[in-house]
């Protein structure tokens, strides 16, 4: 039998104007201390953005995304956050905030295979 592993994650939200507080699902972060595991996966549904705000600047929101991804992999280019140790990192990245690019409260699982988990989160909460 496999172990399971625990893992915390939450949901990457667009906010095109958060005066409305309306949002897409575009994304997880999922983070495993057991596993060594932080790592991000989104998807951009254009249309879907642009229901919430036409002028939504589609090609701004991808680079805050990658942004994202950069510090997850703590790049040496994703700035002074992208170099905190990797629990830093995900709190950081999952912190409250008020911009067009939010994440939703963290939430606990158990997976054999924290990669697997991701892809299923993905699939279930984004696209």
């Amino acid at each position: 039998m496999q172990e399971k592993y625990l893992f915390e994650y939450a949901v990457i939200r667009i906010v095109p104007k958060v005066e409305r507080e309306e949002f897409c699902n575009v994304g997880i972060i999922m983070y495993s201390k057991d596993k060594k595991f932080l790592q991000t996966k989104y998807t951009i549904n254009e249309a879907r953005v642009k229901c919430l705000d036409e002028k939504a600047d589609i090609a701004e929101i991808q680079s805050y995304l990658q942004a994202f991804e950069k510090i997850c992999k703590g790049s040496k280019d994703g700035g002074p956050i992208a170099q905190l140790d990797m629990p830093s990192r995900f709190r950081w990245l999952t912190a409250q905030r008020s911009t067009i690019l939010q994440t939703s409260r963290v939430h606990p699982g158990f997976c054999n295979n924290p990669e697997e988990a991701l892809n299923r989160l993905h699939d279930q909460l984004v696209v």
